[in-house]
């Protein structure tokens, strides 16, 4: 019996190693690379004419997805918003990866149905990527409050990554009414979510704060022992009798 159970304890630990081995192609990559893809998000290609390359890797996207997750939550502390630490990580970890996972979930299915030359790592990779500029243009206008400037990054730097993405998608798609659905579709829901991360996350997670834990509650509120009135009878009461017995 024990060798029967040593047995299967090593071979769910053998398991349990080799599905680890499988992830670890999709995160083995070099600083220096996830540094040169972060710039190249930010560059639109101008060949389109033959299908372009897409890092199939994952580890730079995640730490793109973090840093969104961090950024909102900086935005949220230098707001008027009262801070609930645990409410605050949930929404904005749920919303980015969210985003990041849905959106990219639905653009690969748009992408099977235009017979779009691109599989689903490389889309969770492409539109990680992508995201770079929505960090760096919340991250600006977070600290700096100017509608206008706001205005200027969404167009220029969000406008950049996205046409990125619209590019790579152009150049692996045939057909144009294919490129048309396909990358309107990931540019309208690209400079979309990054309007909504500006003007309308705020309001919505203050509105989940009020539903959930009621408007105007401070975060940690202490409550006042409710003591007995002694009336002045007991008390020398007691006082005569702690006499009597010394």
């Amino acid at each position: 019996q024990m060798w029967q159970v040593g047995k299967r304890q090593a071979s769910k630990a053998f398991s349990l190693y080799a599905n680890i081995d499988i992830l670890r192609p999709y995160f083995d990559v070099e600083p220096e690379q996830v540094r040169a893809r972060l710039l190249e998000s930010m560059i639109p290609m101008k060949m389109i004419n033959f299908p372009q390359k897409i890092a199939g890797e994952l580890y730079g996207p995640l730490m793109v997805v973090f840093t969104l997750v961090a950024i909102l939550l900086h935005g949220m502390k230098t707001s008027d918003t009262i801070i609930r630490e645990g409410t605050l990580m949930g929404t904005a970890i749920g919303t980015c990866f969210g985003y990041w996972l849905g959106v990219s979930s639905f653009i690969y299915f748009l992408a099977y149905l235009c017979n779009a030359q691109i599989t689903m790592v490389q889309m969770l990779s492409l539109l990680g990527y992508g995201l770079f500029g929505h960090c760096i243009t919340l991250l600006v206008t977070y600290n700096i409050h100017f509608h206008s400037l706001f205005y200027i990054f969404w167009l220029v730097v969000g406008g950049l990554s996205t046409l990125r993405m619209v590019a790579v998608l152009v150049s692996r798609t045939v057909g144009h009414t294919q490129r048309l659905i396909l990358c309107g579709t990931l540019a309208a829901l690209h400079m979309l979510f990054l309007l909504y991360l500006h003007f309308a996350y705020h309001k919505v997670v203050e509105g989940i704060l009020d539903t959930l834990e009621g408007p105007n509650m401070p975060p940690f509120q202490r409550v006042a022992r409710d003591i007995p009135v002694v009336s002045n009878a007991v008390l020398n009461t007691t006082a005569k009798a702690v006499a009597l017995t010394l």
